[in-house]
């Protein structure tokens, strides 16, 4: 007989730890330093004032990517309960640190997320791209408009503006770069594939905008703003869509043109691509049951998200945004279009899940224990030392805010720790509430233009070497200012004919 060995079985052996020495302990400087050495403030609770350690500690972590922001949030919910900030009672902080995952919100981006996985899986989001690019691909502008159109099809029902710009509309944009022998480690990127990358990446922002359901931080913006105003402004799917609708559209219209006028590409007539995406829709086949399955909850959804049985039938009618979300993936898994174990493998969603409800408990702490509050009103006395009218005091808040992104790596990050502070300086210093909230709700997406790590789907497109770091930086700042000016104007003069303000 072969001897038992007797070998350790240990696979951590050597290896190293499953944080970021450097990143780890300054996040733990960080939210020590705020603990112990900096006196609470006059007007702030202990209580209160030991929470925003532990929660810059976590954003500082975020930002350093000291661990994932999933396995970061697991450990920012063990101190909150652990430490007892928000209760005296071990089983009410277990249940404060737990309670935002009872948020509807959180799950409504989460099956969203879900729900997106039968476009990648079907190929309906790739069908519709070389659709578009079939039909107005014979120039090279036609096919980036082709890309934004696509982007703004899929953009209701992918809150992954990840997987939607480099999963689904970037493999098609490199598909027709190469058609063209445009490829960097040619070094003929300038043919035609860098206008198309950036025209790829900066659809993906101003589509973002455009749907609360567009990427994952949009419903924690929806929260903040909730939590901020006493719940008298609750952003509804309908009332955000149709706010950013305008100039959502005008930003997408002028967008490749700037680019174009940025970065001209060398060829400018492709008669070829619309046979290059006719040749690939015969490829894929006629359209598949999946994908008219897939069409027609996107219909639905669509439909319940926009409150169209209560416009028709009355109030009595309506579904909730969330209701909606578990109706479409129902849907999708009886008709067999998804499987379970399509769902159980989805891990961005539950990792959603998991980061959301962390982050929104603690945000939502922070307010109830009057920490934002104190904060909004330090920054309106600062601002309204200026002498400035509410208008520009709000538009100084306003960049102040979108232009910090430079600083971060992660849009939630920046939501979470910046939002509801700038937003009630905002109404402190008199600005209206509701065009405020969707201008700030504007700026929160506006911000991916800046940089190549300024959300995921930037380190996907960049990554692939059309632009070089410098022109990326510049096409990012120049196309904030327009999208800024675009909804400052447009937006401002489309919320007064609603009613908005």
């Amino acid at each position: 007989m072969r001897p038992v060995s007797h070998v350790s079985a240990d696979s951590t052996r050597g290896k190293p730890m499953g944080f970021k020495p450097l990143s780890t302990a300054i996040a733990v400087a960080i939210g020590l330093l705020i603990w112990f050495v900096i006196p609470v403030p006059q007007g702030v609770t202990p209580e209160a004032w030991h929470l925003l350690a532990l929660f810059v500690g976590t954003i500082a972590a975020i930002i350093g990517k000291a661990l994932p922001i999933g396995a970061l949030s697991i450990i920012a919910v063990a101190l909150v309960a652990l430490t007892g900030v928000t209760s005296n009672t071990a089983a009410g902080a277990i249940g404060d640190a737990l309670s935002s995952f009872s948020n509807s919100l959180i799950w409504l981006i989460g099956v969203s997320i879900m729900i997106s996985r039968g476009i990648i899986k079907t190929g309906l989001g790739a069908r519709i791209g070389y659709l578009f690019i079939a039909v107005w691909g014979k120039k090279t502008i036609g096919i980036a408009y082709s890309l934004a159109l696509s982007e703004l099809i899929l953009a209701p029902v992918t809150p992954s503006n990840t997987a939607r710009g480099g999963g689904i509309i970037h493999p098609i944009m490199r598909a027709i770069a190469g058609s063209y022998d445009s490829d960097p480690e040619q070094g003929t990127q300038g043919r035609i594939g860098r206008f198309l990358a950036l025209t790829n990446y900066h659809a993906n922002p101003i589509t973002s905008a455009m749907f609360i359901t567009a990427t994952a931080p949009n419903p924690l913006v929806v929260k903040l703003i909730a939590d901020a105003t006493g719940a008298q402004i609750s952003l509804s799917w309908g009332t955000w869509a149709l706010a950013m609708l305008l100039p959502g559209l005008v930003g997408l219209a002028l967008m490749p043109l700037v680019i174009y006028r940025m970065y001209p590409p060398e060829i400018k007539s492709t008669p070829n691509a619309s046979q290059f995406a006719i040749q690939r829709l015969r490829e894929m086949g006629p359209i598949t049951r999946g994908e008219v399955i897939m069409f027609g909850v996107f219909g639905v959804l669509l439909l319940l998200w926009a409150g169209v049985p209560a416009m028709v039938f009355g109030a009595g009618a309506a579904v909730d945004p969330t209701t909606t979300a578990f109706v479409g993936l129902s849907l999708l898994l009886l008709t067999g279009v998804l499987t379970w174990d399509d769902v159980i493998r989805e891990k961005s969603a539950w990792d959603t899940i998991v980061w959301f409800g962390a982050l929104v408990m603690m945000a939502s702490f922070l307010n109830k224990l009057g920490l934002i509050g104190w904060f909004a009103q330090s920054l309106e006395r600062s601002i309204d030392q200026l002498g400035m009218s509410w208008m520009g005091a709000s538009a100084l808040l306003m960049l102040a805010y979108l232009y910090a992104h430079y600083m971060f790596a992660s849009t939630t990050a920046h939501i979470t720790a910046m939002f509801a502070a700038f937003y009630g300086a905002g109404l402190a210093l008199g600005a209206p509430a509701l065009p405020w909230a969707l201008m700030m709700a504007a700026a929160s997406n506006i911000m991916m233009t800046l940089t190549h790590y300024a959300t995921g789907t930037s380190p996907v497109i960049f990554g692939s070497g059309y632009t070089t770091l410098g022109e990326w930086w510049k096409a990012g700042f120049v196309m904030s200012v327009v999208l800024i000016v675009v909804w400052v104007a447009v937006g401002s003069a489309w919320w007064k004919v609603l009613g908005y303000w």
